[in-house]
């Protein structure tokens, strides 16, 4: 009779040797969401599809599509598309990063406006996707430093906090002075103005809620 021992050997040695498997294909890398990425770039910058089209030299309807990923841009098409958005092509075709939890801007990270006399100084506190709907700054005006202004949209409301020295605010024919702590809200769809009538200088939050 045969051993068993040599055919259990060679059934146990069968066994433990691995089958082999195809090699795996990897995976096609997934091309970005162009159109996506322009719609979200025109939108934060408040332009309609006309604008873009006219400022980048591309048909309204190219664009439309281009937005709703039924059309690639060409390279050239592309190019342009950026320019007229203010990127770089390699912007364009980054993958889109995380939004953060917290945004920290640091002081230089906040624009500046001065008056062409010296006369004020406006630190734009909020961000500029808020322009034109609710706005904050930190106002600066010298001893007889003054910021005058035409009339805002009607409905237009602002709020000024004093934060240092005194402050004049002329508004809808009537004049009050502040002093620091003191906050006054007033129209700002008339003529108003924001005066320093002291020697020294004054500071203020502005609150400016647009209708």
């Amino acid at each position: 009779m045969a051993s068993s021992t040599g055919s259990r050997r060679g059934a146990a040695t069968a066994a433990s040797t691995p089958a082999s498997t195809p090699a795996s294909t990897p995976a096609a890398a997934t091309p970005p969401r162009v159109g996506e990425q322009i719609q979200r770039l025109r939108n934060e910058r408040q332009l309609t599809l006309d604008d873009l089209s006219r400022a980048a030299g591309v048909s309204k309807s190219m664009l439309s599509e281009i937005e709703r990923d039924k059309a690639n841009p060409t390279i050239a098409v592309a190019w342009r598309l950026t320019n007229a958005l203010g990127i770089t092509l390699d912007e364009l075709f980054a993958p889109p990063r995380a939004p953060e939890m917290i945004r920290v801007d640091g002081p230089h990270d906040i624009p500046t406006l001065s008056g062409h006399d010296g006369r004020y100084q406006l630190r734009v506190w909020g961000p500029l996707d808020l322009a034109g709907k609710f706005e904050w700054y930190e106002l600066t005006l010298p001893g007889g430093g003054a910021l005058v202004s035409n009339a805002h949209e009607p409905g237009t409301r602002e709020h000024l906090t004093v934060l240092q020295g005194a402050i004049e605010i002329e508004a809808a024919a009537t004049v009050r002075r502040l002093k620091s702590g003191d906050t006054a809200r007033y129209a700002a769809d008339a003529p108003h103005a924001i005066r320093n009538p002291g020697k020294a200088e004054a500071k203020a939050l502005l609150i400016v809620i647009h209708r």
